[in-house]
């Protein structure tokens, strides 16, 4: 899909406040209701815009303790990674996961939980146990410094 700038504007409209109603956008972005309505349906539909959800403070809802952790696979066929991706996806813990290069590890994942006791408990109980994982390393998030899910619209053309 070409984007041009209103389409480009929406997007940044919607990645500041995605609760905006579809009048509200239309006044921010200069155009009427009705084609405003459709470029965002036609934004979603072509899947530039993948989804809208609430980002939730964690902290607000008991997830003290974020970690990152580099998981290790003992053998590099396609089984192994797909028994761990399908098992991994059931943690709701597990709020973001990468097949990363260019490090040790094979996987990046990103938990939250509430402290370090249910850490130990989703690492030892349910993580080390996956077929194929050999390795784990973790890192604990002190602060966050840029805490965003906005995209750079710097690079449509």
């Amino acid at each position: 899909m070409q984007l041009d700038k209103f389409d480009i504007h929406i997007l940044q409209q919607l990645q500041t406040d995605g609760s905006l109603s579809n009048q509200q956008l239309a006044e921010q972005v200069g155009l009427t209701a009705a084609p405003c309505s459709r470029r965002v349906k036609q934004l979603e539909e072509s899947g530039v815009i993948r989804d809208r959800v609430v980002r939730i403070n964690e902290r607000a809802v008991n997830l003290n303790l974020t970690a990152i952790l580099h998981i290790s696979m003992d053998k590099h066929i396609p089984e192994r990674f797909q028994h761990f991706e399908q098992t991994i996806s059931q943690y709701p813990e597990v709020t973001e996961c990468y097949i990363i290069t260019g490090h040790e590890a094979d996987y990046q994942l990103k938990v939250s939980v509430p402290d370090m006791d249910s850490y130990h408990d989703l690492l030892l109980g349910k993580i080390t146990r996956i077929d194929g994982v050999s390795g784990v390393k973790s890192a604990f998030v002190m602060r966050k410094v840029i805490d965003s899910s906005k995209v750079p619209l710097t690079y449509v053309s």
